[in-house]
């Protein structure tokens, strides 16, 4: 029996909802999945005095230990079952390594610890998509991914509101408090997903009801797919764009506003949140009838108008603002990586090895940003670094457009994909 067919017959008998399950993890995961993000930059500067060329250079050994190993994650995640327990322990592991950085703020405890966390959380992106497409099948897969990166979001804007609500009273020991209980909700909400819910050959990207495959080096499979290798490579440049920007705005803001960093960087992470759920479900609602490449563009786009319109003025309320955009980049390109690399990898049996290849050239990307933009805002000031960010997305929507093909399998590969889901 097919994934979609044995699931429809679970739920008809109302003992199983792996959706609803999923629905919940999703909302947890947004203050586990990367960390203390932005905050983390934000508590450093202003509890420490840590400057923006050391934050950059210790977020990005994290970053690119987590690069690393994204490949030879991605391969672990295709071929194990115990994906569950997989989420679980890594989420744990990330919040701990959150946990110790009060203990020892200095240097190479935060760096270590970055390069810990950054390691398991590595595993979750691409095992949580695993087991969405293992749970709904290929058919419905692009609309349950940009479900989830709704509900992270969703989930994201919550907790922002709460260190908000919180910080001014509490002060940034409000961050590890939350990390701490949104870290263990998490782990059992993984597990709490039904095991027998999740069709695992389908989970690795194979078609209901095909045969196993045998491993593949991961690397092969970016040099053996040119749409994979430029959907990779012009990826890159987007992250390079918007790997460090938030983090650059929050220092501004921070550095302006003394004693309120942390909560001026939850509301620009909130104004970006309220906009990437409608983004993200946009994207589950139209990259069916639309395609995934006008929308991919249109987050290229949103994001080199946001850097430009950064350096135009230094007040709040604007540098908030623009914070929006984010939304509709990040929200797009969120929701839309797992399901192009899903159209790209059908019937391989290699989709989370795809994600974690592609994974890693994007994260590249985001580890140059950080750093990059780091000494750019030490030599040249902060607007110098967002009109660099802002050329950086501008050549990537360039290159996307040129080179980039469409992914959405056309009619007769649905069909196809249906006629095996129903044998």
């Amino acid at each position: 029996m097919g994934t979609g067919g044995a699931y429809a017959s679970r739920v008809a008998t109302g003992r199983v909802t792996p959706t609803r399950a999923l629905d919940v993890l999703n909302v947890l995961l947004s203050d586990v999945r990367y960390g203390l993000g932005a905050y983390l930059g934000v508590y450093l500067l202003t509890e420490h005095q840590w400057d923006a060329g050391e934050i950059g250079l210790a977020l990005s050994i994290g970053g690119l230990a987590g690069l690393l190993a994204q490949a030879p994650i991605g391969l672990l995640v295709d071929a194990i079952r115990a994906k569950r327990a997989l989420i679980a322990g890594a989420v744990l592991v990330v919040m701990a390594c959150c946990l110790v950085i009060p203990l020892a703020p200095s240097f190479w405890p935060v760096t270590l610890a970055g390069v810990v966390g950054g390691l398991a959380g590595t595993s979750i992106a691409p095992t949580l998509a695993a087991i969405s497409l293992g749970i709904v099948g290929p058919e419905r897969f692009a609309r349950r991914a940009c479900r989830n990166e709704a509900l992270f979001h969703a989930g994201n804007g919550a907790i922002n509101l709460l260190i908000l609500a919180t910080a001014p009273f509490f002060g940034t020991p409000v961050l590890f408090w939350v990390m701490a209980g949104t870290g263990l909700a998490s782990a059992a909400a993984a597990l709490a997903i039904p095991p027998r819910s999740i069709d695992h050959a389908v989970a690795r990207g194979l078609l209901p009801g095909a045969a196993n495959v045998a491993p593949r080096q991961g690397w092969h499979l970016l040099t053996g797919s040119r749409p994979l290798l430029t959907f990779a490579l012009c990826g890159a440049l987007f992250h390079m764009a918007n790997g460090s920007m938030l983090a650059l705005v929050a220092q501004k803001l921070a550095l302006q506003n003394i004693g309120w960093g942390v909560a001026l960087t939850a509301i620009c992470a909130i104004a970006a949140q309220v906009v990437m759920v409608p983004a993200a479900t946009l994207a589950g609602a139209r990259a069916e009838s639309w395609g995934r490449r006008p929308l991919l563009l249109a987050a290229f786009l949103a994001l080199a108008l946001r850097g430009l319109l950064y350096t135009a003025f230094d007040h709040p309320a604007w540098l908030i603002g623009v914070q929006l955009l984010d939304g509709v980049g990040a929200g797009l390109i969120g929701a839309l990586f797992p399901v192009v690399i899903a159209d790209l990898t059908r019937g391989s049996g290699h989709f989370a090895a795809a994600q974690g290849v592609v994974g890693t050239v994007h994260g590249l990307g985001g580890v140059v940003s950080g750093a990059l933009s780091g000494l750019i805002v030490v030599w040249a000031g902060y607007d110098a670094a967002f009109l660099a960010l802002a050329a950086t997305a501008g050549l990537g929507a360039a290159l996307f457009w040129l080179t980039m093909p469409e992914t959405r399998p056309l009619p007769l590969e649905k069909e196809f994909a249906h006629d095996h889901s129903a044998a």
